[in-house]
């Protein structure tokens, strides 16, 4: 008989089509063949609901919180009087609270597990008498805010940087009352045990996976792209800030200069929920915006090279790693390549400014790095594999680990 764990999740964890869905998929996947689970998460997409019996499927109960976002953008003003991050009473939900009081006493259960910061103030209680709590941090959240503070005016930046240093609080109070904290990545782990005063002991990682079968050149036949014409593609969800600062950044100084080398290169923007912002960007020439696709995958393979020109970025992109799996040339910044330790002009093409993307395209459409996508692909399968990175949660569950994994 399986042992019962609670799991805590701020998105329900289906479909895996972005990278925390994909994170949190895996790992409920991982942890339902070893535990009986019992989910909690929140639903902040109405589209969501209509997996509700597949995930129940997969867990002992669930419990769903409908969480919309411009309500809960409201109350999250509450942190301004109360002096703690605005992330929490966004998240902050009596109905999850008194779910979990209740099915920790039904069914017995001593060991949780939380995905992202927020999540943490439902097992903060004393009175829960949990023996072991851990949580997946994922990435150093409230650094993606102070990145924000710096680039958005006041009185944004002002609210931004106030986020990043309240939360950043919260981040280290979490990793001195949780068993253990993990990250996306040892480089992550690391970086927050450089900041927190805390013991390494209390820090720990799973990297991404990537299912390398699905994404593979192989599997995808039809190309949704004009007939001989050259292009550039980034994925993403297009609702989320920092894609769409990436795209605007690269339609404004990035692809200008590549045109005017290659004038018949066309830019294709692919994923769900472009903003009002994401979709104008079809004003510049060669620039399309598709919106929610079936399968990302054709848009992969039959692009010249994949883009990903993030200016603000924690953690891994998934993009990056799917498209590496594609054996694709993938041009990134170093932010969207944190995390990762593929080799720049072996693996990926490394660039952060316009001319370092336009020299790379150069290189690309002269087909000077042909190997580059079969080496990329090599990285991703012996790096990024679930059945490899996701046993360390079990080890820190059950309380048999000894040492960080390096």
């Amino acid at each position: 008989m399986k042992p019962p764990l609670l799991l805590l999740c701020h998105r329900i964890p289906f479909p895996p089509n972005k990278g925390d869905k994909i994170r949190t998929y895996h790992l409920l996947k991982y942890l339902v063949s070893h535990y009986e689970v019992h989910l909690g998460a929140f639903i902040d997409d109405p589209d969501d609901w209509q997996y509700v019996t597949e995930v129940e499927s997969l867990c002992a109960t669930a419990h769903f919180v409908s969480l919309e976002p411009k309500r809960s953008t409201l109350f999250s003003a509450i942190g301004l009087l109360t002096g703690e991050a605005l992330s929490l009473p966004y998240y902050r939900s009596r109905s999850l609270t008194s779910w979990v009081k209740s099915t920790l006493a039904q069914y017995s259960i001593d060991k949780a597990m939380a995905v992202s910061s927020p999540m943490a103030q439902f097992l903060s209680s004393s009175s829960l008498h949990l023996t072991t709590k851990v949580i997946d941090l994922v990435d150093i959240d409230s650094d993606k805010w102070a990145q924000y503070a710096q680039m958005k005016p006041w009185p944004l930046s002002w609210v931004y940087q106030r986020e990043a240093v309240k939360l950043f609080a919260y981040e280290q109070r979490i990793a001195q009352t949780f068993d253990v904290s993990f990250f996306v990545s040892s480089a992550e782990a690391q970086l927050f045990i450089e900041k927190a005063p805390i013991t390494e002991t209390a820090v720990s990682y799973y990297n991404n996976g990537v299912d390398s079968h699905y994404f593979s050149p192989h599997q995808v036949e039809n190309n949704p792209y004009p007939e001989s014409v050259p292009v550039l593609v980034f994925t993403g969800a297009m609702d989320y800030w920092p894609n769409v600062d990436a795209v605007e950044w690269f339609v404004t100084d990035v692809f200008p200069l590549i045109r005017k080398k290659h004038p018949r290169i066309e830019f294709y923007i692919v994923g769900g929920k472009p903003t009002d912002a994401v979709v104008r960007l079809q004003k510049v020439d060669g620039v399309k915006v598709t919106g929610r696709v079936a399968d990302v995958r054709p848009y992969i393979k039959f692009a010249t090279a994949v883009v990903a020109p993030m200016r603000v970025a924690r953690g891994v992109q998934n993009k990056v790693l799917e498209a590496m799996a594609m054996e694709k040339h993938v041009i990134v910044t170093e932010k969207g390549l944190e995390g990762i330790n593929a080799e720049n002009g072996y693996e990926v093409l490394v660039a952060d400014t316009a001319q370092d993307f336009s020299r790379c395209i150069d290189l690309v459409m002269a087909k000077a790095l042909q190997d580059m996508g079969i080496q990329a692909r090599r990285r991703v399968t012996e790096d990024f594999n679930w059945a490899n990175t996701l046993p360390v949660i079990r080890q820190y569950l059950d309380q048999t680990a000894e040492l960080i994994p390096s």
